[in-house]
């Protein structure tokens, strides 16, 4: 049974039931330092009082807007930033993000009642108009024919179709907000000096080929084929770019030395 001590601090299993998070994610952040508990019981067990409790919420907004582990770390240890100020400009960005993705959620749906239900060659109905409203104003109506004239006679083609046309609209959200964290942490290991090859890199590199297999089962060889467009289709290097200059010439090696350390040669690499 857990201890308790007759005030407010809290156990880590009351904690994880109170803010939502796993017992193993406050573990991690507490060896990690990102929140480490105020005091322990008598009999060993971690604790935390009020301010911790605080600082977890502070982590979860912060984690919500796709900001590394790290970076929150030195926002929330640095004297300098005054916690108020900051959390307001980061409620603006939140907000901002709020709307983009109830806009995209209402285009989404749109597109699922649109979509072709009686075929594999296609993934949607749409106009290119719409596919434009509804993917950006840096989408490209030449995207999906392109698309379709590469990979239309493969199996990641058909599978991507099939996935496509199953998925409401939370799941679409959910994508949306797995990518958008992943190409956060992308950017932030960048920064960090992060070298592709490293147990770090080779994590990310599968993280972002897990994102792949969202859409169609991704090999390692299919991965370093895609990872040479990053940076010979101005188009993906102009996206991951504007996240952190560089990001899209670093993921293609991260990608390059994962394969490699699995036993694929990047310079062979084929999409069979």
């Amino acid at each position: 049974m857990t201890e308790t001590t007759g005030h407010d601090d809290l156990t880590v299993g009351r904690v994880a039931d109170l803010v939502g998070v796993s017992v193993r994610t406050l573990h991690h952040w507490d060896g990690i330092g990102l929140v480490r508990p105020g005091g322990r019981s008598w009999s060993g067990y971690r604790l935390y009082d009020a301010d911790d409790i605080a600082r977890i919420h502070r982590v979860l907004v912060y984690r919500e807007l796709g900001l590394a582990l790290a970076q929150i770390g030195r926002i929330l240890d640095d004297p300098g930033v005054d916690p108020r100020e900051h959390l307001l400009r980061q409620r603006t960005l939140l907000q901002e993000r709020i709307r983009r993705l109830e806009k995209t959620a209402t285009a989404v749906d749109e597109m699922i009642e649109r979509t072709d239900m009686t075929t594999d060659e296609t993934t949607t109905s749409l106009s290119p108009e719409e596919q434009a409203r509804i993917f950006g104003t840096d989408w490209d109506p030449a995207y999906q024919d392109e698309a379709r004239e590469r990979w239309g006679g493969t199996d990641a083609w058909k599978q991507s179709a099939a996935r496509t046309r199953d998925r409401d609209a939370q799941q679409w959200q959910e994508i949306k907000d797995e990518i958008d964290a992943l190409e956060a942490d992308l950017a932030a290991a960048l920064a960090r000096g992060v070298e592709p090859g490293g147990e770090d890199a080779n994590a990310l590199a599968e993280r972002h080929r897990a994102s792949i297999a969202r859409h169609y089962d991704c090999s390692l060889s299919q991965q370093v084929v895609l990872g040479r467009t990053y940076t010979e289709d101005p188009r993906f290097a102009a996206h991951y770019d504007q996240r952190a200059e560089g990001l899209a010439a670093w993921l293609r090696r991260v990608i390059e030395e994962n394969a490699r350390a699995h036993g694929v040669d990047p310079e062979t690499a084929t999409w069979e």
